[in-house]
């Protein structure tokens, strides 16, 4: 393959630092899709506390052929993901193993780097900047549903239920005694299984339009043998029976629905009278400029373009709120067009999201 890079001895300063940005991009399409290949082949979990591996050396701990080894250790030492120690020799530094190698850590990314956009995604992506409409979540099928529900389920289990459920006002007692819960915008169902195992006492309702995400919830119920769970194919917006609930959370999903004020709506109507509406969603301020201090908000767009954002656009007249279109101020304001009279801001030190706790 050729690449025709620009004359770093004819361009300005200002056109070469700009390429060279450019380029930097391409190159991060890279290393991300051989971040992927290296978590697949268990290469970082093989290399993690070894010392200073030669390919030769991994290829033995792997089975795997030592010159395909070699060419992806360069590139990820390169890339400055594994430490050169010479002689063809690599390491992963210890600061990596949680990140890239411990699939138990709470901080364990590996599985987020899945190669880019297929063809088929590009060309569905292009052709909504043409008719305005998105796609939905159903419409990536299964693989859509599982892609981060590892992430959710240490989330849910290490953090939402011991730590975030108590600090709710009254909330972990009812929980404990027997309440009737709401999981709205279920997805992968880590969070209301999570729940229904800690709480056995109470019922669990997991409602996603989502088909797919459904059947993959029914079958881990299976799987765990919990009563405690049912499933409703059902949107936000029309809840599949009158109940009233203790508790309803919606877990990243507001911003997604293409009509999340009538979603609230409906929250407010289906919520006890001393019940609570439990929210997380993405941290995020309204102003555009001060969003610019996140390191990582090219990214969030991307994720708002091809899956929130789409979403959210999927049916005529959608909100299109996006990634980050759900900040405090708009989360207030929506919460209180709907009737709630409380709204609360939690801080859990999650570096990407905030809660809310929000109440009649």
């Amino acid at each position: 393959m050729r690449l025709t890079l620009p004359n770093a001895h004819s361009a300005p300063a200002a056109d070469r630092d700009y390429a060279s940005m450019i380029w930097q991009y391409r190159q991060a399409e890279t290393i991300a899709a051989m971040i992927h290949v290296g978590n697949e082949l268990g290469l970082f979990t093989a290399m993690a506390d070894a010392g200073p591996l030669t390919a030769d050396a991994l290829g033995e701990r792997t089975g795997l052929h030592p010159r395909w080894l070699l060419e992806w250790m360069r590139l990820q030492a390169a890339a400055r993901v594994l430490v050169y120690c010479g002689e063809d020799s690599f390491q992963l530094p210890a600061e990596a193993n949680a990140l890239l190698a411990d699939k138990s850590s709470r901080a364990f990314a590996a599985d987020n780097f899945a190669g880019g956009p297929t063809p088929a995604q590009l060309d569905g992506l292009m052709e909504s900047f043409r008719t305005g409409i998105g796609k939905t979540y159903e419409s990536e099928g299964m693989d859509g549903v599982t892609r981060s529900e590892e992430r959710h389920r240490k989330s849910a289990e290490q953090q939402v239920v011991p730590k975030m459920i108590p600090a709710l006002s009254g909330v972990l007692e009812k929980l404990t005694q027997g309440g009737l819960v709401a999981d709205v915008g279920c997805g992968d169902g880590a969070l209301v299984l999570a729940m229904a195992k800690a709480f056995p006492n109470s019922v669990f309702h997991a409602m996603e339009p989502n088909r797919f995400s459904i059947a993959h919830v029914e079958r881990r119920i299976a799987e765990y043998g919990l009563g405690n769970v049912h499933t409703f194919i059902a949107p936000a917006e029309r809840f599949p029976h009158d109940e009233r609930y203790d508790l309803i959370v919606t877990f990243d999903c507001i911003h997604d629905m293409p009509h999340p004020q009538n979603a609230i709506q409906e929250i407010y109507r289906h919520l006890r009278h001393d019940g609570t509406w439990f929210i997380k969603d993405i941290r995020s301020k309204p102003k555009f400029e001060d969003n610019l201090r996140n390191p990582m908000l090219a990214m969030m767009y991307g994720f708002s373009l091809f899956s929130c954002m789409a979403s959210g656009m999927s049916e005529p007249g959608g909100a299109g709120l996006g990634t980050l279109g759900f900040n405090p101020e708009v989360a207030e304001r929506m919460s209180r067009q709907a009737g709630f009279t409380r709204f609360r801001m939690h801080d859990f030190h999650d570096p990407g999201n905030l809660y809310y706790e929000v109440r009649p």
